[in-house]
Formats: C-alpha cells, structure tokens, sequence
C-alpha cells in the first residue's frame, strides 16, 4: 500500500511525469492489442485511438496542457515524415502510368466530401460532426486534425471535440464498409468483367534480342535509341561467343544478341526495331549475374556518399570514366531503368556490369558502405518541421471567404515533407531514412496523437454513444465508405479498363485504408494492389488533409 500510495502521490502526483505515463500506457495497450487478427483483419495502431476513449472515459485526466503539446508534437511528427516519405512517389503519380488512377481516385474522394457536406447544407446535421463522420468512414486521422485545428483558427473548438466523438464511433464502420465494398466488387464486377488476376509489370525488366533486322545493321546504339520513344540500357552483348561491354558508339552486327533493361510494356515496339525477341529468361531468380562471363561481372552498389545525393546519372559518366554499364537502379524496392537524366538519391542501389577493378572504382566513388545509412539524418527532419511550422501559418487570403486559410498543423508539415522529400535531393539535401526508421518515427507520432485525441474526448464518449445520432453518424459513415468505393470501381473496370488488383489497392489508397489493403493482400497474390495503393495514396491523403480545412473555413466564415 506505501509503494502504490507513493506512485499516486509522488510519481504520478508531477502533471509532466503523470502525461508521459499515461499516454505511454495507452500507446503500449493500443499497439499491442492492435497485433491482434480477426478473420485476417487487425486494426494497428487505431487500436491506441480506442484504448485511449477507454481510459479517458473512465475518468482518467491529465494535466490538459501537457495533452494538447504531446497530442501537436505526435501529429507534427506524423504527417512531416509521411510527408517526406511520399514526396517521391507523390511527383511520379502524375506521370502517364498513374494520372489515371490518380484522377479516379480524386473522384472517390470528392464524391464521398459531396455526401458528407449534403446534411450540413440541409441543416440535418452540424458540421462538426459529419466532419468526423467523413473522416471515420475515409479512416483518416490526419484529415480530422487538420479539421480540428480549423475550427480551433475559426472559434469553434467545441466542433473540434464533436468530429472526435463521431470519428469514434463510424471509425470501425469505415474500416470494414471498405472491405465489404472489395467482396462485392469481386463477386459481381470481377466475374462480369475482369479475370481476378493481372500481369504484373515490373519497373525495369530484362530481355534478350536477336539483330535480325538490316536496318540495324552497323547502326551504332545510340542511333538506335534514338529511334523510339522509350529508353533501354544495353547491358551486354554476346558477339562470336565472347561477350562484350557496349558503349554509345559500339556499332550492332547481325546476329548479335543484346541483353537489354527496359520497361516490360516497350518488348514488342523494341523487338520491331532490333529483329526478335531471343527466348532466354533473364528474370530468373536463379539466375546469377557474377558468373556470366569470367571477364566482366555484375556488382550493386549502394550510394552513400553524400555528395553524389542529388546529381542525375548521366553527369557522372561512369561508362566514359570506368568502362562500365549502369544497367538498373533499385529505390524503394522498385526496379528503375538507368536513364541519364535520373536524379540519384542516397541509398540507391546501381547494378553495375563492367571489369571487377572498374566496378571496385565505382563502388569506392559512389560510397557503398551500408554504415553509413544507418543513421538517419536528423537535421533535415527537425528543419523540415520548422518550415513546415512556418508554411503551416502564412495566412492564404481567398476571395470571398472573411478568415484567411492556412495549412496549420497537420497541412504545412505534410506540405513541406512532400516538398523536401521530392526537390530536396536535387539541392543536395540528404532525405534518406531508412524504412525501419521512418516506421518507427511515423508510429511514434502516430500513436501519441491517437492516445492524446482519445484520452481528450473518452470523458464524453460513453454519453454520446448512447444517443440516437450515433445510429446516424454510423449510418452515414456506412453509405460514405461504400457508395464512393464501389461507383469508381465500376468506373474504374469497366470504363478504364483496370483490373481487380489495380481497382483495389486505387480504391484502398484513396480511402486511406491499409487495413482494407492488408485484407485484400491476404486473399489476392499480386503486387499491383500494392502499387496502385502507393500511387495514389499521397496525392489522396494531401486533398483530404487541405479539402478538410478548406470545408470548415468556408462554411465557419
């Protein structure tokens, strides 16, 4: 009894020691319990949301200072690494492969606004809880802080509290209407229209081709290149059974037969061009690329040397200085083809094909020491959330609406990290995190701010649940979650002419939903969803953050 007394009244009797505590409870609870798999379906670090409704409605209260700093700071760090994460793939979404997919998925998430906006225009429901509403049925957190710190700029932190409430309790329903949405499209879409699976394209792929064609003949490779509208990388040439290292100028002969790195959708236009398709497989996992040839071999090399962070491959010219070919560039786990004009970022992985000492130059040139990646480079992340601070705040005036917009908390940060994560290295800024660092540090903040924004609305919880609008936000949130999804997947598969595993990780990116994604990975084995999902996912996720202030700041003006 004298060691519990002394925590009650030393210990937890400090408000900083009894915060940190608390939430760190919440934080460990919620993870842990969000391990846990129903029918193939977990919730995450959700889970720490609710743990946290638990424990604040169990009358549990911290200092409210120190809850609204920690429950900032986590959201701060949140959306800026996320940010920063997807700057990248946020600028390569609009390229021609994904302008589709990211145009369909800014129809789901504008159909699903409009729906929600329809009961706040007909006065059926405030504002502020059908913004939670939204942003449970989207399960989207950082949507429902950008709309919190807006009522908070516009006067109406009351609101703020309201979307929390609803976010709760249409939080799950969003989850699974997703979910149910994917069984249905399958069931009926799929069997109409599409077989369940799809080719897979890889980013770089490597095929072999016969000169069969005069054309080509003594045409030298750049000319070559020149031809089509693509790019390819020739890595090797098997010449009179010696294999030779080509260069721009290396002229092609008949009967040549060229191992090429290129984009899987251009084998037909390039085998036109060269004479045919040579019927060896070089995208065997078996195969082994040091053992090709005793004169030339094939080395990944990792750069960490961060002076060539920043600078696009062709200026470094690495086949005119070392003899070598840079034939693929592994980032993020996805294949690209070595074009000149790629930007370089520090912990890019080259596969270099040349002599074992030209290779052993590149690789003392380029860094290729793995230590060096290990630890993450801080400064770029607390600058970036400085700026991201400052962009948060720079009042935005539009016409006709009487309070300025601003980014706030949750858009600058996410702003600036997109910003950093995609120019940064062009101005040889250092943004590489390793993944295991970006999870940790993007589950840090997020499971903070769960824990904060559920400890701050638990005491309220419980009271509303029971009341009949609950019945309403859940049936909202159901039609929200559902209608969008399944509207754009017909869109998607029957005019677009997607398939299911690309309609799917679309649908699962644009909803914000990893936990729908994750089921469908269990069910479908392929990895389009996957990309879909990564493509669309944060040019999504930055419309809802600035769609969610924007709706608040008009409609409180």
């Amino acid at each position: 009894m004298n060691l519990l007394h002394w925590i009650d009244n030393e210990l937890l009797g400090v408000p900083a020691i009894k915060a940190v505590a608390i939430i760190c409870l919440c934080c460990a609870f919620g993870l842990a319990l969000g391990k846990i798999r129903f029918r193939g379906i977990r919730l995450g670090v959700t889970f720490v949301f609710f743990v946290g409704l638990l424990v604040g409605g169990l009358g549990v209260a911290i200092d409210h200072q120190m809850l609204i700093y920690a429950e900032d700071f986590g959201l701060i760090i949140f959306v800026y690494v996320l940010g920063l994460q997807v700057g990248p793939g946020f600028m390569s979404s609009f390229h021609a492969g994904g302008t589709r997919l990211s145009l369909l998925s800014m129809g789901v998430v504008l159909t699903g606004t409009l729906m929600a906006l329809l009961p706040v225009l007909l006065q059926q429901m405030p504002l502020g809880e059908m913004m939670g509403v939204l942003c449970g049925a989207t399960t989207n957190t950082p949507a429902l802080a950008a709309a919190q710190q807006a009522f908070t700029q516009v006067g109406l932190p009351s609101e703020g509290i309201a979307s929390a409430l609803s976010l709760g309790v249409t939080y799950p329903v969003g989850m699974i209407g997703v979910i149910v949405a994917l069984i249905v499209i399958r069931v009926f879409l799929v069997r109409s229209h599409h077989t369940l699976e799809e080719p897979e394209h890889d980013e770089a792929f490597i095929a072999s081709f016969l000169i069969t064609n005069p054309d080509v003949f003594d045409l030298r490779i750049v000319d070559c290149v020149k031809r089509v509208d693509f790019h390819f990388v020739v890595s090797r040439i098997w010449r009179d059974d010696r294999v030779i290292l080509p260069f721009g100028d290396t002229a092609l002969k008949k009967g040549d037969r060229l191992l090429i790195i290129m984009q899987e959708k251009d084998v037909a236009a390039l085998a036109a061009l060269l004479g045919q398709v040579d019927k060896t497989d070089w995208n065997k996992k078996n195969i082994d690329w040091n053992k090709l040839d005793a004169k030339l071999v094939s080395e990944r090399i990792l750069i960490t040397n961060k002076h060539i962070n920043g600078k696009r491959l062709g200026a470094l010219h690495l086949r005119n200085r070392f003899g070598v070919t840079v034939s693929r560039v592994k980032r993020s786990g996805l294949h690209l083809v070595a074009t000149p004009d790629l930007v370089l970022r520090m912990g890019d992985r080259l596969t270099v094909v040349g002599e074992a000492d030209s290779c052993h130059h590149v690789a003392d040139e380029l860094g290729n020491r793995i230590t060096a990646l290990n630890e993450p480079n801080m400064v770029t992340i607390f600058i970036g959330m400085v700026l991201g601070l400052l962009l948060g705040y720079i009042p935005i005036a539009v016409p006709g609406m009487s309070v300025p917009l601003r980014l706030g908390l949750a858009g600058g940060p996410i702003v600036m990290g997109i910003l950093i994560g995609a120019f940064g290295p062009r101005i040889h800024m250092v943004t590489y995190v390793t993944t295991s660092a970006n999870m940790l540090i993007r589950s840090l903040g997020l499971a903070t701010y769960l824990a904060c924004l559920g400890l701050d609305a638990g005491p309220q919880f419980v009271s509303v649940v029971m009341r009949p609008a609950a019945l309403v936000w859940v049936g909202f949130s159901g039609l929200i979650a559902v209608v969008p999804v399944l509207l754009f997947a017909w869109i998607a598969m029957r005019w677009c002419k997607c398939g299911y595993a690309t309609s799917a990780g679309m649908l699962c990116g644009a909803m914000a939903n990893p936990i729908a994604l994750d089921y469908y990975n269990t069910t479908v084995k392929t990895d389009n969803a996957n990309v879909a999902y990564a493509t669309v996912y944060p040019l999504s996720m930055f419309v809802r953050i600035i769609v969610a202030q924007l709706i608040v700041v008009l409609c409180c003006s």
